[in-house]
């Protein structure tokens, strides 16, 4: 199977939406990731893929930790925002609403934040799989979640 059959295959199955971000330095990196999974309740782990070519993917694995900001339905532009490449990290945070988190920034008017310790991170191909433990959580808004599938965002 080649790599395009697999992409096709996937853009059939809902994947949940979330940004991602982290801070280096006192440098601010995220982008959009569709997936973010939970792991494990005992101990609270959470696991996100990063292609290892992201900007982001060196900044995560300097870090130690990530936030996540689980996107509501209504938040397709910060997802297609985040999910453009090339954009200079300074100029990804300009008219994002946000605030400062332990690990990275937070998205405002997310359904939800984590905020995680990278605990592992595992060889997968062209990417590296992160497991995070969550070492804190918050519920924000409530409303209908985003998904990506067949190439576009969508509430759920």
């Amino acid at each position: 199977m080649e790599g395009e059959e697999l992409r096709e295959v996937m853009r059939r199955f809902p994947a949940p939406v979330a940004v991602v971000t982290t801070a280096v330095g006192g440098e601010r990196f995220g982008l959009t990731v569709g997936s973010l999974v939970s792991l494990s309740l005992q101990p609270p782990l959470v696991g996100i893929s990063i292609g290892k070519d992201s900007s982001s993917h060196e900044p995560i694995r300097r870090a130690g930790g990530w936030t996540a900001s689980l996107l509501s339905g209504e938040q397709i532009g910060l997802a297609q925002h985040f999910a453009r490449s090339g954009i200079p990290p300074i100029a990804l945070w300009n008219g994002v609403d946000l605030r400062d988190g332990s690990r990275g920034p937070l998205v405002n008017d997310a359904l939800a934040w984590l905020e995680c310790r990278t605990s592992s991170e595992h060889d997968a191909g062209d990417h590296t799989i992160f497991v995070g433990e969550v070492e804190s959580s918050e519920l924000g808004r409530l409303g209908s979640g985003l998904v990506y599938r067949g190439g576009e965002y969508l509430p759920a």
